[in-house]
């Protein structure tokens, strides 16, 4: 096992026809290295409004880091309670979720929240929860 123990994380948001497309993207840069381009996508809402997806997959161990470092800019209650709620954030296929406040990330702070999708696959021998779990804890971010 790698000293980050993930294989990949993703990170995903979606930037309304009301955002401004750098803010959102700016909101992403947050978590992902700078070097990290981002997949666009562009999808229709409900009504028939454009929504653009923005995403980027983390694979380098350097990259996965930074996400990890980002999650550690958490205030300490919130980082606390991502330690607390690992048991409901981890499948049983060893992914690990976190919901992100896109407006707080746009403003240069990590918050728990809602806009910034962050999905992490946890590498962990067996490939089982509670290994993926033990994994995460062992970080030292959560």
């Amino acid at each position: 096992m790698s000293s980050v123990p993930l294989h990949y994380v993703d990170v995903r948001a979606f930037c309304y026809v009301t955002e401004d497309e750098q803010r959102v993207e700016d909101a992403l840069g947050q978590l992902l290295p700078a070097e990290y381009e981002l997949d666009r996508a562009e999808s229709e809402g409900h009504y028939g409004d454009p929504i653009l997806v923005l995403s980027a997959r983390v694979e380098s161990e350097a990259g996965m880091q930074a996400v990890l470092d980002g999650l550690g800019a958490l205030p300490d209650d919130e980082r606390d309670r991502l330690g607390a709620e690992l048991d409901e954030r981890v499948d049983e296929d060893c992914s690990f979720f976190v919901s992100l406040d896109k407006q707080a990330a746009a403003g240069g702070e990590v918050r728990l929240g809602e806009g910034i999708s962050l999905r992490a696959k946890v590498e962990a021998y067996p490939a089982k929860r509670e290994s993926a779990i033990d994994a995460l804890e062992s970080t030292g971010v959560l």
